[in-house]
């Protein structure tokens, strides 16, 4: 459990406290000023029933039904039919972190105020995630374009004490549950069913996460491919400060700088400093900053992106405090779905350069006199010939989910929602290249310090002798052939976990 506790007003939400709340369990509690901003804005809808103004949403239906007007008896059944009927979710289910992050942005986004719902209904989400109880949400059903309509209205199941949810004991009745955490389900009013489910925080709490996920694979990667320089006796002079300055594009500059940083004062660099034929190294190794700077490009602009989303609001009618309840189309989710197409994009540049990478490392007519497959037996055993095979299928995948979902649409609702995002189809796919690029990472990691091992008794830098540290201590050197799944297995997560940062200076991470 993280100690920190998360704040939520509507408008300083960033991306680390997403990761706080969704991984390390810290805390969430409404800010001073965000409760009597909710109730003001809540009269102001409460006014419009009063009067029977025709607002959509409130006083009609949705959508395509909006021209139906509903009777003043039926407008809290209008909103829980809303909850009901819009939870048509399928497939698998999102993780507990997947679903404690969107549960976490829609309490923000509703603690803004322009959504016209009382503060109990957002101090009842946020009671969940401190009690560490959240609903099941299907991945697939949503098209972002009144939001992610299927999964928020699966959220809002339990917090009316339908359907189910999961608690530390399991999964059991929603009712029940809420029941045994002394809560008590909420009784939708009018609007409030529609702020619940009407919003871009599905496919943005992905994004957010995924995010965190790249920043980290973004080192690892420098990690990776600094210990392959060393290990196939490569020169680091192609990251020269001069070169980079002479081309000004910044993610390239830090990317250089970095590297400079991991290789720094090695043994192995100066025991062929002056005696090596070669003039330059291929592409995958001379060119890591003019590849790698341009996906550090692309996180800061998605951050920025995504950072502004986290605060948005993203229902529909908007409420203001001037009165003024105003429809648009904020829910619309383009502006992420660009985003995490354009990080696929990135991130599968970085698996495209370590697989190369991976393969002049077994490749031995390129690895510079390391054994076959880094196998000292070779032919009765194979080595990493395998892996480097896991890695291409892998870094091919990539490849494919590299093709934008956010360019697509599908006319729904009617045709009222005649151009949609598909917004949520582009946060799966973003995950599964994370996960997808950590593998081929993995590989890299586990190739690139068996290589060193073959170079000793010289030692490489201090930072990338960290790094082996780190991987040597859940993972040995490779001997004869044993199964290597459960060692890319635990390099992976040692990726995850960040644990490769122990050999990025502090001035780089």
């Amino acid at each position: 459990m993280n100690s920190q506790t998360v704040q939520l007003d509507g408008h300083s939400l960033a991306v680390a406290d997403v990761e706080a709340v969704a991984r390390q369990r810290a805390r969430v509690t409404l800010a001073p000023g965000a409760r009597a901003r909710l109730t003001r804005v809540r009269a102001i809808v409460d006014g419009i029933v009063a009067r029977n103004d025709v607002v959509y949403g409130i006083t009609t239906g949705f959508g395509k039904l909006s021209d139906v007007a509903i009777p003043p008896d039926r407008l809290a059944e209008l909103q829980v039919n809303l909850i009901r009927s819009h939870s048509v979710g399928v497939g698998s289910r999102l993780s507990e972190t997947e679903t404690r992050a969107m549960m976490l942005l829609r309490a923000n986004v509703l603690a803004k105020g322009c959504s016209g719902i009382r503060p109990e209904v957002v101090e009842l989400l946020l009671a969940l995630l401190n009690a560490g109880i959240y609903p099941p949400v299907p991945e697939q059903g949503s098209v972002g374009a009144s939001g992610d309509l299927a999964p928020l209205s699966h959220l809002a199941l339990g917090l009316i004490g339908e359907g189910t949810l999961i608690h530390a004991g399991g999964e059991g009745s929603a009712s029940e549950v809420l029941r045994r955490a002394g809560l008590e389900p909420v009784t939708l009013q009018p609007k409030e069913g529609l702020a619940l489910v009407n919003g871009t925080q599905a496919h943005t709490g992905l994004a957010a996460l995924a995010l965190r996920d790249a920043r980290t694979l973004w080192r690892a990667a420098h990690v990776t491919g600094a210990a392959t320089l060393e290990a196939l006796l490569g020169t680091p002079v192609a990251f020269d400060p001069r070169i980079h300055e002479a081309r000004r594009q910044q993610g390239q500059l830090r990317s250089a700088a970095l590297l400079r940083a991991l290789l720094s004062d090695s043994e192995i660099r100066e025991s062929h400093r002056d005696n090596d034929p070669r003039v330059q190294d291929a592409y995958a190794l001379r060119c890591m900053p003019q590849v790698h700077g341009p996906v550090l490009d692309a996180l800061d602009f998605a951050e920025g992106i995504v950072s502004r989303e986290l605060n948005a609001a993203t229902d529909n009618p908007l409420v203001f405090e001037d009165g003024e309840m105003l429809s648009g189309g904020n829910f619309h989710g383009q502006s992420v779905a660009m985003v995490c197409d354009y990080l696929a994009i990135a991130l599968t540049n970085l698996a495209t350069m370590s697989e190369r990478r991976i393969d002049r490392l077994v490749h031995p007519d390129l690895n510079q006199g390391l054994p076959p497959f880094l196998t000292s037996d070779a032919g009765v055993n194979s080595g990493f010939m395998m892996a480097q095979v896991t890695a291409a299928a892998v870094t091919s995948e990539c490849k494919v989910l590299s093709h934008p979902a956010s360019v697509d649409t599908i006319p729904t609702d009617g045709g009222k929602e005649d151009v949609v995002p598909m917004a949520m189809g582009a946060a799966v796919k973003l995950r599964r290249v994370v996960q997808n690029v950590r593998y081929v990472l993995a590989i890299e990691l586990l190739c690139a310090m068996q290589g060193i091992d073959y170079r000793r008794p010289l030692r490489s830098s201090a930072a990338v002798e960290r790094a082996y540290a780190a991987l040597r201590a859940v993972v040995a050197p490779l001997g004869r052939d044993r199964v290597l799944a459960p060692d890319i297995a635990a390099a992976a997560q040692l990726i995850a976990d960040g644990a490769l940062d122990v050999a990025v200076p502090a001035s780089h991470a």
